[in-house]
């Protein structure tokens, strides 16, 4: 598990930060080319231009948009953030599974790369990142839905390049670190978290995602695992192993005595009970009510943010799973997500982007 360097993380914050800036203006620009916010539609629009443009002013009122009966007239400001993100948000998860081998042609079903996708763009008359953008929206349904309307908003020429290039202007190792999209998000609504901290207003609904987002570095992550869910699995262990807890030389001992293969447990503390001078035992303790299978562990992350702990579980629980029942890789990934893990979360954004990450991570775990 390889986090990203701070070089890297730099230069993905500025561009994160660019791109929302042009993908909002692009949002908003194309919405008003639209008639959404306006009492009514233009006279030259097209049946499937009005049709797009009710869709469009009736998802705005479901996100929080106003309409004002007299005029007729609609905000867009939720509109605006939302159709911004999910146009850039398709672009950069398409770039992730490209650079992962993961972009799946869907008439051949093989992995494609980008200057694959390029020649096939070619050939059907498009610009690359419009294409992949489609590939990666049907390989995640329930992330890009396919009747979302924002996803339908046509970008101008400009807009649409200037996201292509800040995309293009992002080093290959950014999508392999496992950290990246946690700081995906913690980018996109960094301006909006420093805009209303420094407006010392109460907090509402619409600054309360912003503000409340906080990245957990990957070491505290493994810490926290390490010292609840290692210490349950170590408990298990050394209560089938007695000898163990008494005559172990050191921590370091019993960690290695634990360990599965891709966990070492790096972080699981252990303390000797009686002063010292009796067995080890984990120092967070054994969790004796905890189920006794981890196929029957419910884990739960309440404020789930762009999947960081769940990603990291993942990695922890595949191989408890095929110690305890012999699965295969493919296997233990596909039971941990089915019966494993779940999250919540105030803002949808960030249950997109934690839905993203595990699926990449099943889908690049080792062998599986």
């Amino acid at each position: 598990m390889t986090g990203l360097p701070t070089n890297f993380r730099n230069l993905l914050e500025r561009v994160i930060l660019e791109a929302r800036e042009n993908a909002e203006a692009g949002a908003k620009a194309a919405l008003e080319a639209l008639a959404v916010p306006f009492g009514e539609p233009f006279a030259h629009m097209t049946k499937e231009d009005r049709r797009l443009r009710n869709r469009l002013r009736a998802h705005a009122r479901q996100l929080g948009d106003r309409r004002e009966p007299e005029t007729k007239t609609q905000a867009i400001d939720h509109l605006v953030q939302e159709c911004a993100y999910e146009h850039w948000h398709r672009m950069l998860f398409a770039r992730f599974l490209a650079e992962n081998h993961l972009l799946i042609e869907p008439e051949l079903g093989v992995a494609i790369s980008l200057e694959e996708c390029e020649e096939l763009a070619r050939d059907q008359d498009t610009d690359c990142w419009t294409l992949a953008s489609r590939f990666a929206q049907q390989m995640l349904p329930q992330i890009f839905r396919p009747d979302d309307p924002s996803l339908q908003v046509p970008f101008a020429r400009e807009h649409r390049l200037k996201l292509e290039q800040l995309l293009a202007s992002l080093d290959p190792q950014v999508f392999s670190a496992t950290d990246s999209l946690g700081w995906v998000y913690q980018f996109w609504q960094s301006k909006r978290k420093e805009e209303v901290n420094r407006s010392e207003k109460k907090i509402g609904a619409n600054e309360l995602p912003a503000v409340t987002q906080l990245f957990t570095e990957p070491y505290m992550v493994r810490f926290l695992i390490h010292n609840t869910l290692g210490a349950w699995h170590a408990g298990k262990v050394l209560k089938m192993n007695p000898e163990l807890s008494r005559n172990a030389p050191s921590e370091e001992a019993l960690r290695q005595a634990v360990a599965l293969p891709g966990v070492s447990w790096e972080y699981l503390r252990f303390v000797r009970k009686d002063k010292g001078q009796g067995p080890w035992e984990p120092a967070a303790g054994t969790f004796e009510r905890w189920p006794l299978k981890t196929a029957e562990l419910k884990i739960l992350d309440p404020c789930c943010g762009s999947g960081h702990f769940e990603v990291a579980l993942l990695h922890h629980l595949v191989p408890l799973r095929i110690a305890e029942e012999g699965l295969t890789e493919k296997g233990a990934c596909d039971a941990v997500l089915r019966e494993n893990l779940f999250g919540l979360e105030i803002d949808e954004r960030c249950t997109q982007i934690a839905a993203f990450a595990l699926a990449l991570v099943a889908w690049t775990y080792p062998s599986a």
